[in-house]
């Protein structure tokens, strides 16, 4: 005769029906291994998020235990590098699936109002004579402040009208325009663009865009593909190279630009929320844009913390490329000026 096994609820035994302490998990009690399989990060950089966003995490509650900050970077961590709010994680930490809702919302808007401080130009001469050494460095093309393209993240639909935000592949998604070094490192993150608008329309109505044409990044350009429109800023490749100065051009502009490339596939092989392996992200646009923004500043302090940007396996999932735009053909002469000039002093 079968003997019936009762399955004991540990966690029930232990804080009864409901009464879970919401600050059981600690950082102490578990390996970096683990921290980083579970959560991406290893220890003393999850303590640095920790006392960075503490302010802004801790608010006055009604409740009579609040969240601690340590509790709500985790679940916001485990939420960006997994893309999914997973049961189990909220049980190893005591908390529901809608509290780690919340505390991905919350550590979202506190990355998102220090973004400024972590994505951004260097302004001083020798932090900006470094980047054109380091992109130089690379394949031999002078003056380059930073490569510059654009990225489609996918979210749910808004609603059944709006066709803003449907891309060129017929999905709903947002076009992101970022800029990066020549380690990877994020210069510039615009993530709210419809999905609509082609790359050469987001950078022509970007903040990016009017930075650079008001002079305030001088002596320089970025490197853009085909999808653009050569600017006196932004060093585009030629349609079709005849000559051998042109193809070493093209050459070279093409392995320094590979560098964002790499970039995008990393971003989204350690934040699987945005590489969509567990579906879209299930948020409005402006909420979709924020958590983009916060893994972009995510990014950035990892590297800040020796964590190497190329470091992060390639994932089975990646976003295909958007169908090629037609050749953008520039009207400004003084760009084609300079763009002739550098190929003249540098590549003949």
């Amino acid at each position: 005769m079968a003997v019936p096994v009762a399955v004991l609820d540990c966690d029930l035994l232990l804080y009864g029906r409901g009464q879970r302490t919401l600050d059981r998990f600690r950082l102490e009690d578990v390996t970096d291994e683990y921290l980083v399989a579970t959560y991406g990060f290893p220890r003393r950089f999850i303590r640095y998020l920790v006392e960075l966003l503490g302010a802004s995490l801790t608010r006055p509650t009604q409740r009579s235990r609040a969240i601690s900050p340590e509790t709500q970077v985790l679940a916001a961590l485990g939420f960006y590098t997994s893309g999914s709010f997973q049961t189990r994680m909220g049980d190893a930490m005591g908390i529901s699936q809608a509290s780690m809702s919340r505390c991905v919302a919350n550590v979202t808007e506190a990355l998102v109002e220090r973004a400024s401080r972590f994505i951004r130009f260097p302004q001083d001469e020798a932090a900006v004579q470094g980047l054109k050494e380091d992109f130089y460095g690379l394949a031999g093309m002078p003056g380059v402040l930073g490569v510059v393209d654009c990225t489609h993240v996918a979210i749910k639909a808004p609603n059944a009208e709006d066709l803003a935000y449907v891309n060129r592949k017929g999905l709903h998604s947002l076009n992101c325009l970022m800029v990066c070094d020549a380690r990877g490192a994020l210069l510039s993150a615009e993530t709210h663009w419809p999905g609509s608008l082609p790359d050469c329309a987001v950078l022509q109505q970007a903040a990016l865009a009017s930075q650079f044409e008001n002079a305030l990044h001088k002596d320089g350009w970025l490197l853009g593909d085909s999808s653009f429109f050569l600017r006196t800023w932004l060093m585009t490749p030629l349609h079709i190279p005849e000559t051998p100065a042109e193809y070493r051009y093209n050459m070279a502009h093409s392995a320094t630009h590979n560098v964002i490339e790499r970039t995008f596939r990393t971003i989204r092989s350690r934040f699987r929320c945005l590489d969509g392996s567990k579906g879209t992200l299930q948020y409005s646009p402006e909420k979709s844009s924020h958590i983009i923004l916060a893994c972009c500043v995510l990014h950035n302090i990892s590297l800040e913390h020796g964590l190497d940007v190329w470091s992060s396996p390639a994932t089975g999932h990646v976003e295909q490329p958007e169908e090629e735009y037609e050749q953008m053909e520039s009207m400004d002469s003084e760009a084609c000026r300079i763009r002739q000039e550098l190929l003249l002093t540098h590549f003949s």
